[in-house]
């Protein structure tokens, strides 16, 4: 199980059956190893005051499926097949708080670029996972620098489609950025504007105002981003979702910040050289942290329809 080791996880649900952890197997000659044309989801589920819950599990879902779609990827499992399979698979571990990965990929048949005919697998692993750019990220931040990998257009890739093999560009950039010290990488587009990070969605604010960039700059629709972008506005917060924004405008922002399922809500203190801000998690950041926080922990009512209880 390598990393997994100790942890108290034993089972994976692959194509229709609850399997052990280390006979879930693909064969070498799987043509989503050698092409890269599989999808997947990272979904969050919490240990709330209700229960454990997944967080947005429906939308999730809405996503895979969609993925799915420019790959003309049949996924051979309805969205209640999947939801049943991944509750079923949270109980049998007896997880209250874990990270959920269901992937779908052309398996096994023949070699070839053309997908058409080979078999798609699907499957669906949980496991206990922190926070991913580390506990004290939360309200320390995190370095960053804008790395010199560019990100993907639209009109080269279906950008809005969570494809496995379109994140060896993620992996360039990020591992661009540990070299270099940093925590994360930011990525520009094809026009040289802000797209997002390796793995996260980006926020910008500037005079009290929210910019975070339009799909059409080679964005992930996240779900935490749509998220925030909801919060934000209940609070009253001004939020402009379709924005273009220059790299310029990261070294003079008041705050930064990621979101994403695996990074939730993380500031950003540093770009480059440059401290952002005070070099320090700004005050609309945080509020915005904690009011998201707040719902997923259950401590209001707010969105109960984004929960899927276990």
């Amino acid at each position: 199980m390598a990393i997994f080791d100790d942890m108290d996880v034993t089972t994976i649900w692959l194509d229709g059956s609850f399997v052990d952890w280390d006979s879930a197997h693909t064969h070498v000659l799987s043509h989503g190893l050698h092409y890269g044309v599989g999808i997947f989801e990272g979904v969050r589920c919490y240990d709330t005051v209700r229960g454990p819950a997944i967080f947005r599990w429906d939308d999730h879902l809405t996503r895979f499926y969609n993925s799915a779609k420019p790959y003309e990827m049949d996924i051979g499992y309805s969205t209640s097949d999947l939801t049943e399979a991944t509750l079923e698979l949270l109980r049998r571990q007896n997880l209250n708080a874990c990270y959920i990965r269901p992937i779908a990929f052309y398996g096994y048949d023949r070699l070839g670029l053309s997908p058409v005919g080979i078999p798609v697998q699907v499957a669906i692993a949980c496991w206990p996972w922190g926070v991913y750019l580390g506990e004290e990220a939360l309200s320390s931040g995190v370095d960053v620098m804008v790395s010199s990998w560019r990100r993907y257009s639209s009109n080269q890739v279906p950008m809005n489609a969570k494809t496995t093999g379109l994140y060896v560009n993620s992996v360039l950039a990020s591992e661009e950025a540990h070299r270099n010290g940093f925590s994360e990488a930011i990525l520009l587009n094809t026009d040289g504007n802000v797209a997002e990070g390796a793995g996260e969605n980006i926020f910008l604010i500037r005079d009290g105002d929210i910019y975070t960039p339009d799909l059409s700059q080679g964005v992930l629709a996240g779900i935490t981003r749509e998220t925030i972008i909801t919060l934000a506005r209940e609070k009253g917060y001004t939020v402009y979702d379709e924005a273009i924004i220059s790299e310029d405008e990261l070294h003079s922002a008041d705050e930064l910040f990621f979101t994403g399922t695996a990074a939730e809500v993380t500031p950003i203190k540093k770009v480059n050289e440059t401290i952002v801000g005070k070099g320090s998690r700004g005050e609309i950041t945080k509020d915005l942290q904690s009011t998201f926080f707040d719902v997923l922990n259950r401590r209001n009512e707010a969105h109960d329809e984004w929960f899927t209880y276990v």
